[in-house]
């Protein structure tokens, strides 16, 4: 009796070209949900981008953020109002700040 393994050519893996390209698969997704559901609680609440529109907005948006913070680090996880992180609606103001500061 003759055994015959029968090998399978492998196709040559594809191509791409993304070395050194951002790589947005590193966010934590779970996290990156809670901040696009405080974006979506403000645009119920006020009107979309109505934060663009805030008037002394880096004062306003530094010190939300630091009540957030705060909230936060006293013990508190999630916005009463909201009931969504702190820490989401501090990441939220810092995007804004970050926002204003390419303006």
């Amino acid at each position: 009796i003759i055994a015959y393994k029968v090998v399978e050519e492998q196709p040559a893996p594809g191509v791409k070209y993304d070395s050194g390209k951002l790589r947005f698969s590193l966010l934590p997704l779970k996290q990156v949900w809670n901040i696009v559901a405080v974006l979506e609680f403000g645009a119920k609440k006020y009107a979309p981008d109505n934060w663009k529109k805030v008037e002394d907005a880096e004062n306003r948006y530094f010190d939300a953020a630091m009540r957030h913070i705060l909230a936060w680090r006293s013990g508190e996880k999630r916005d009463p109002e909201t009931n969504l992180p702190h820490l989401a609606h501090a990441a939220c103001c810092l995007l804004f700040l970050m926002w204003g500061d390419d303006k």
